[in-house]
């Protein structure tokens, strides 16, 4: 007789979409499907049923962790006095491009921005954290744009430790997709938010920096909740490919755009093209980079081929 071998242990609980859906409790719907319509990225198919069953638990759930961390804040400053400075609550969420986790954070930064403990939300994008193509060029780097060596990530810590600091305000750099670079002197101005979404590629990364050398401080450090968004790599392939199609029918027709010499290419080309973009630099990003992070994440959204999220793992405490 044999004996029975032992599951391995793990870091997460697994719950399927209809056990979270029934997690949302009584949480109410707070979005109208003409605000959902608005927040959907390209390709994705979010819809009503998408924010009731998923991202209404989710809400729920970071209201939970919120309300918990000022509870210990107001117990600490009790502690010393008062002399603690109420700090935003961070989120970061990462995930490859193309899988939708702009849209999470859309979604989420609505959604938490209702709860009533908590109205003041912003939502801060990596992107402007870029060096400027100028840079990149210099430094050989503008085919690796999106890998950890492309980004500002002293500037990174920096502005998350002043946020962190209770500083009464800080500053994000910002991108336009439309010239693909960082705007000249523009800024997003935060003032002390009560809750702050980080999203971006590479948030949940440890390893070393230019030089071989290790980060005496990670992004992930100045993190109270994080999120990953999960599929499979060749259905995010195929959502990339079919949004390079989008634009290529639309915002690459921009005279202006810096990816107008892509508008007179044929569909097939196109394809090619972004194919070629993929095979070179997102797939390595992703494969390298950013699914290792994956297991760093306090929740992962496992998303199905329909761009649905189908399962959601959960860290155990």
């Amino acid at each position: 007789m044999s004996a029975t071998r032992p599951q391995a242990a793990s870091m997460y609980t697994d719950l399927e979409r209809e056990a979270w859906h029934d997690l949302r409790a009584a949480t109410p719907l707070t979005l109208t499907a003409e605000e959902i319509e608005r927040l959907r990225g390209l390709g994705e198919q979010l819809n009503l049923d998408e924010v009731v069953e998923v991202y209404l638990p989710l809400s729920r759930l970071l209201n939970l962790h919120v309300s918990a961390t000022q509870g210990l804040f107001a117990a600490q400053q009790a502690f010393l006095g008062g002399m603690n400075q109420k700090v935003p609550f961070v989120i970061g969420i990462a995930g490859s491009v193309a899988v939708g986790k702009s849209t999470t954070a859309r979604i989420l930064q609505a959604l938490l921005a209702r709860w009533p403990d908590h109205p003041r939300v912003e939502l801060v994008t990596t992107d402007g954290f870029l060096f400027p193509n100028r840079v990149l060029a210099e430094r050989g780097l503008m085919t690796r744009k999106g890998f950890p060596e492309s980004y500002d990530r002293r500037a990174l810590v920096r502005f998350l430790a002043e946020l962190k600091a209770g500083r009464a305000e800080v500053s994000a750099p910002l991108y336009s997709h439309r010239d693909y670079d960082i705007v000249p002197d523009g800024a997003q101005i935060i003032r002390r938010p009560d809750i702050l979404i980080l999203e971006g590629l590479n948030v949940l990364q440890t390893g070393p920096a230019a030089g071989g050398k290790v980060p005496q401080a990670f992004l992930s450090d100045f993190f109270d909740f994080s999120i990953y968004v999960d599929a499979h790599e060749s259905d995010i392939r195929r959502w990339y490919v079919d949004r390079f199609l989008h634009l290529w029918r639309t915002a690459f027709r921009d005279e202006g755009s810096f990816f107008r010499r892509f508008a007179d290419l044929t569909e097939a080309q196109a394809i090619a093209r972004a194919e070629t973009v993929w095979s070179e630099i997102n797939g390595p990003n992703l494969a390298q980079n950013i699914a290792p992070t994956r297991s760093r994440a306090r929740l992962v959204l496992v998303k199905g081929p329909d761009h649905r999220v189908r399962r959601v793992r959960l860290r155990k405490l």
